[in-house]
């Protein structure tokens, strides 16, 4: 069993930037892919971003490419998401999750989940 706890959300005006992080207790996770998604109210939850367990492999999804960044530090079993020029649209709670191959985390999300992080966006 994998225990993620998310942190680094907030508020923050429209052009700036946040750094989320994922830390997982419970099991190492060099061996996992390991991916971000987010729900804005009202709406479904959907793939932001995902990397593979070496780190070498990243996928995102078309409007967070060239402003968030997914990296990941396996000795400290953490995972981060660096999110810059934001949006309103970006607005939603964000949720990290674990297990799968970037292909799967992206269409299907990991097995293992997160409570999410508040993000805040304001214009």
């Amino acid at each position: 069993q994998v225990h993620l706890v998310e942190s680094g959300g907030g508020l923050v005006q429209a052009g700036g930037s946040l750094r989320l992080s994922c830390a997982a207790s419970g099991r190492t996770l060099p061996s996992y892919g390991m991916g971000w998604f987010r729900q804005a109210p009202g709406k479904e939850r959907k793939f932001v971003a995902a990397i593979s367990w070496s780190g070498d492999s990243t996928y995102y999804e078309d409007s967070v490419k060239g402003r968030f960044t997914i990296s990941r530090d396996n000795a400290e079993n953490t995972v981060h998401l660096q999110m810059n020029s934001l949006k309103p649209e970006d607005t939603a709670v964000y949720f990290c999750t674990a297990r799968g191959t970037v292909q799967w985390i992206s269409t299907h999300g990991g097995d293992y989940w997160g409570q999410g992080t508040q993000v805040t966006v304001s214009s």
